[in-house]
């Protein structure tokens, strides 16, 4: 495959597997994280596959930055095929623990962040021809020590649908590959395999979309 993919959420783990697996069936390959270390720790990773990465920085709690970021990203690589957002803010917190404000804060990560970026990029995806866009969740049950994570997810997935609803018939897939359990190197949850179903997904041909694969205890479903 080849054409282009922003990586939003690029640290260690899923984010720079999904980074370094694209850029190896290759993609040119843009990460966008908050802060410079994680930055240059995914062009990094890519850099030790023989690939390259154009690494920018974007805050997806930060509706200007992230936008701003994205626009960043087009002007040097072009629309790209592939936009995956693995921004989250992984916590874990019960009922009544977080303040209001603390508990949008999450949300502004973990979901609105993502409807940010699509509505921002999805009409020029399907502009030019289509796309797919891929969400990285989790938390397939909802737990009360996981409060604002669980709620998160859960919104991501609705997300999905909704913006599938919206983009799928201008030629955008929507995804969400859902993560149930703690990634784990050399585990049915190493970050390496869960990247490959993103690069399966992307493959995909209209007619023959999936639209949520839940990856548990080395299990697709």
């Amino acid at each position: 495959m080849t054409g282009t993919t922003f990586v939003i959420g690029a640290g260690p783990g899923i984010g720079q597997a999904v980074a370094r697996r694209f850029a190896e069936d290759g993609a040119s390959v843009a990460v966008l994280a908050r802060s410079r270390s994680t930055v240059d720790g995914a062009v990094a990773a890519v850099e030790q596959t023989g690939g390259t990465a154009l690494g920018l920085l974007a805050d997806a709690a930060d509706e200007a930055s992230l936008r701003a970021g994205l626009d960043a990203a087009v002007e040097r690589l072009g629309v790209p095929d592939v936009l995956v957002y693995n921004a989250a803010w992984v916590r874990y917190d019960r009922p009544g623990e977080l303040s209001a404000a603390e508990l949008t804060a999450t949300l502004r990560v973990n979901v609105v962040g993502a409807v940010s970026a699509v509505t921002h990029l999805a009409p020029r995806m399907a502009a030019a021809g289509g796309g797919t866009v891929l969400f990285t969740s989790g938390m397939p049950t909802p737990r009360a020590g996981a409060t604002s994570l669980s709620l998160g997810k859960a919104a991501l997935r609705a997300a999905r649908s909704v913006l599938a609803d919206e983009f799928g018939p201008r030629g955008v897939h929507l995804a969400t590959v859902t993560v149930g359990g703690p990634v784990s190197p050399g585990s049915a949850l190493d970050a390496d395999r869960i990247a490959e179903h993103y690069l399966r997904l992307a493959r995909q041909p209209a007619g023959a979309w999936e639209h949520d694969v839940l990856i548990e205890g080395g299990t697709v479903e």
